[in-house]
Formats: structure tokens, sequence, C-alpha cells
């Protein structure tokens, strides 16, 4: 069988299991934020932290909660971290430093799990169990939690309540991603991942010494990291080490894991608003961004440039054997195109052109289809953004499921879309300008100017992934790597929330023969055109300097 033929296959497989899974686990979604009854557990976690789960809260008091939760979370992580070397199951290594403990806090808070450590090197079982992979849980609860809140904008009328927020985080947990997540973990193991709380073991003799190896709960955070759209890893090499990611039937099944929620939100959101046919315009508009890139991944990285091209079958680089060409290039724009970060093959490596892709991914917002949560809020501000454009056009108020779209909306809408672009650019031209980043680059040219707006494009999108060749291990790096993950994280909900507040209050509005049909092809074909116009006016310069101008070279 050809590369390029199983790379294809791979693609239709994971299709199909998506397109198996999108409508029973959509309902069932939609079943869970949608409920009056608590579960039993349920009852015993809102008595424990104090909080009512029935009570309503507006936009202000939602925010609240989301903020209070991930600063407590912060907090806890960091602590944890400092401590390490006093703990017990720690392995014998030492605290965490102060500012890669902060950088590590907030990127697993973010959602990001951006990592400037060797995880085999500098993470005991305590702090990679009790810390990092509970993050890895409710970091991804508050991203849907948050994108519930803005369904229920669209959905209610004359109310500013949004649910409760506390609700929404344990239900996420409990009901969607834990369950889920034990049943990926037993199929991993089952594939070969690793699963235990065993210590260091030195293994073999080489010329150079001998090779140390953890061992570790692997398969479980492996499980959640893919699910919840985080990233990170027990071990450096991340998702390419074979004790993470043992061989290519696993590799298909954490891309099924990555995609599985971010996808099937969409039928949630039209369950949820009384109207499938536009979360199926939303799930469109996903699917055909996220196919072109995979496609145009593959291409790039299976088009030949000579005789090793030839020998190798493509761009090998790298690339794990085990997973080929095919394999890595959908792992990676799966992850980019998602704020996982989890990477099975080095984008460092990839063609300039195939590296691009992977950040282009990303400053795209990671809505096609984006992070779980994150992905669906981050979609439907686009939608607005491409309704008011509409709007324009014809001049008629843009609506949108039945609420004009004012000034008030579109300022929520403009100044999301204006946050993460902000702080990728801004950090980048620091970091560039100061004598001191740019020591860490491993490469000159076109290829450093990448690593270093592939490090902020990664951090403020809250996606993890690295390009690989970075030093980031610096003060400098672990503070503003860290800052950009907390604003790129949490700004962007402020807006989101207020913006979903006041549809709440909204009284609908009455479709007429001039109402734009939001359902239909030719708005997710609006819709998809609008993302690439303003990605692609944002971010172009800075990647004509970058990845495209080391593609037009080789």
């Amino acid at each position: 069988m050809s590369p390029v033929l199983a790379g294809v296959l791979q693609l239709l497989a994971l299709v199909v299991a998506l397109g198996l899974a999108y409508r029973p686990l959509g309902d069932y979604m939609a079943g869970v934020y949608s409920s009056k009854k608590h579960l039993r557990v349920e009852k015993w976690i809102y008595k424990a932290i104090g909080a009512n789960p029935d009570t309503e809260m507006r936009w202000p008091a939602y925010l609240r909660g989301v903020l209070a939760f991930s600063a407590v979370s912060v907090l806890f992580l960091y602590v944890l971290q400092r401590l390490q070397g006093s703990l017990p199951g720690s392995l014998g290594f030492a605290s965490i430093d102060p500012d890669q403990a902060f950088n590590t806090a907030a990127s697993f808070v973010a959602n990001t799990n951006w990592q400037s450590y060797y995880g085999e090197q500098a993470m005991g079982h305590v702090v990679q169990t009790g810390g990092l992979a509970v993050q890895n849980f409710v970091s991804a609860s508050v991203g849907i939690a948050v994108a519930v809140a803005l369904v229920r904008g669209f959905a209610r009328s004359r109310t500013g309540e949004l649910g409760n927020f506390w609700s929404d985080l344990v239900r996420g947990t409990i009901r969607i991603l834990l369950p889920i997540a034990v049943i990926a973990a037993l199929v991993l193991v089952a594939c070969g991942a690793i699963q235990n709380f065993s210590g260091i073991h030195e293994v073999g003799q080489f010329t150079g010494g001998s090779q140390q190896w953890n061992g570790g709960a692997v398969a479980s955070q492996e499980a959640i990291k893919e699910l919840g759209t985080n990233g990170g890893g027990y071990f450096n090499a991340n998702a390419a080490h074979p004790f993470e990611n043992p061989n290519g039937l696993s590799n298909l099944l954490e891309i099924f894991l990555i995609l599985v929620i971010p996808f099937s939100l969409t039928r949630t959101f039209g369950r949820m608003v009384g109207s499938l046919k536009q979360g199926y315009a939303i799930l469109a508009a996903m699917g055909v961004i996220w196919l072109g890139f995979t496609a145009l991944m593959m291409w790039t990285e299976f088009a030949h440039h000579g005789p090793a091209f030839d020998i190798a079958g493509g761009a090998m680089e790298g690339k794990e054997t085990r997973f080929g060409i095919g394999g890595s290039s959908i792992f990676a724009v799966a992850t980019t195109l998602t704020s996982t970060g989890a990477v099975n093959s080095f984008h460092s490596s990839f063609t300039g052109f195939g590296g691009g892709i992977t950040m282009l991914g990303m400053q795209l917002g990671e809505i096609a289809p984006g992070g779980t949560g994150s992905g669906l809020y981050g979609m439907l501000i686009m939608a607005i953004i491409a309704v008011f454009i509409a709007g324009l056009m014809v001049g008629r108020t843009p609506e949108y499921l039945g609420k004009k779209i004012g000034t008030r909306e579109i300022k929520f809408a403009a100044c999301y879309i204006l946050i993460t672009p902000a702080l990728v650019l801004c950090f980048t031209a620091a970091a560039m300008a100061l004598p001191t980043p740019v020591h860490s680059m491993t490469n000159s040219g076109a290829h450093g100017f990448s690593e270093i707006l592939y490090a902020y494009t990664s951090g403020a999108n809250n996606n993890g992934s690295a390009f690989a060749g970075l030093n980031a291990d610096t003060q400098w790096f672990n503070t503003t790597i860290g800052l950009a993950m907390l604003l790129g994280r949490f700004l962007p909900m402020v807006f989101v929330l207020a913006l979903a507040g006041s549809l709440a209050e909204q009284r609908p509005v009455p479709a007429t023969v001039g109402t734009l049909g939001t359902h239909k092809p030719l708005f997710s074909g609006l819709l998809v055109g609008t993302i690439m116009i303003v990605a692609g006016l944002t971010y172009f310069p800075a990647l004509a300097l970058g990845p495209l101008a080391e593609g037009l070279a080789s």
C-alpha cells in the first residue's frame, strides 16, 4: 500500500468514526446541560464547595465564577509545584523554579498545556496526577460551560440569566469528560500505553551511558489531554513517544478524541437553540476548513523535492515511521485547528509551507472545530461577524437566530477577535526587538522568526504545541508566554459572556422574507470566507516573514 493511500484511508476512517459519534454525543451533551436533575455525586460536590446549582446567574456572576475558580486553580497548581521537592511520589525531582511554576500553572489552567520543561525529568507523580491531570478535566469543562452560556444567550429571551457556572462545570466533568476518558484510557492501555506509578528505571548500556525511563499514569492522562483538547504530556516527545502513543491504531484514536467533542458540540448547539439546521451550518464551515487544511498539509508533506524525498516517500524528517506522513499530517492539523497542542511529530521539521499551515490553523482562532467549548463560541463569534458583513452589503439590520446584532453586540464580537492577534503580534515584536530573547532561537532567518511567532501564537491561542528549536525555559519566555496564555484565555471569555447576556435580554425578532438564512450553504460559505479573510489580513505580514518566506526559498 502506498503511503498516500494509507493516509487517505486513515482520514476516511476518521471521518466515519466522527460521523457515527456526532448525533448521539451531541444530543447527550444537550441533555446534560438542559437537565434539571442532579446526580448524587454532584450534590456532594455542590455541598462541599457551598454552591447552589439551581441559582440562575447573569453574565457578571457567571464570569466571576469562571475567574474565581481559575484563579484558585492557578494558585493551587503553582504551590503544588513549588512544594514538589517535599512531597511523596516526587521521584526525587526538585521543586519547580518560580517562573516555570507560574508558566506551567497558567498553561494548564488556561487549557493550553504549553510545557517549557521535560516532563520525564521535572514532574513527579503527585504533580502529574493531582495537579496537571485534574486541570486537564476542569479547564476543558470551563470552556464547554462558557460555550453553553453563549448558546443559552441565543436560546433565551427577555432574561439576562445564562444558567449556573458551578452546575455546568461539575456536569461537564462528571457526566461528559470523565466517563469517555475512562473508556479511552482502557483502550489506550490495550494498545500498549503504560499506566502505573513506578519509579525511574535505568535501561540498557550505550556508548554514552545508560538511559533512564519513567513510569506513570500515562494512559489516563493521555486520554483526557486529547479529549479535553489540552495537550502536554508525560514525556518531552509527547504523542510521538511510544509509551503515550504506541502504534497507528492508538494514533487514530487520539485524533478522534481531539475532534469528537468540538465537532459534536455543533449538534448540541442546534438542539439547544431549537434548529438542528443551524448546527449543521456551523458544522459544515468547520468541516470544510478542517478537510481543506488536512488535504493541503498532506499534499505539502507528500510532495517530492529530490532523491531523499523520493526514497522516503515524502518529507519524513521529524516524523515517526510508525505513523508515516499521513498519520503525522492528520494529527498536526487536528492539534493546531483545535486547542490541543499534543504533537506526534516535530512541526519545525515540516516543510516551510507545512509549518505555516500549522501556524495558520491556530491563527484562525482554533475554530475548525476548535477546543472543547472554545471552538464553538469562537465560531459563533465569527458567525456574528459574517451576519454583520452580510447586513452591510444588503442594507439591513443584521440578525442571527432571531436576535438583532446591534452596536453593543458587534463591539463585543470585535473586541473578541482583536485580543488574540494583538497579544501574538505585540509579544512577538517585543521578543524580536529585545537583545536577550533571540538568543533562545536555534535557527536564524525566516525559520528562527517562525520559532518565536509560533510560540506566542500557540500560547495566546491556548494551543500549547511547540515548533521546536526554541529554548523557552527562560525568565522572559516563561513570564511573557504565561501572561499571553492567561490573557488569551480569559479576556475573550469576558466578551463572550457579555455578548451572551446582551443576547439573552433581547426580544426575539420574527423572520421575514429579507432575513438571511443562516442555516443554508450560502451562509456556511460566507462564514468560511469571513474567517479566512479576517485571519489573512491580520497575520499575512507576519507569515510572509516566516513560513511563507521559508517555503518560497526552498
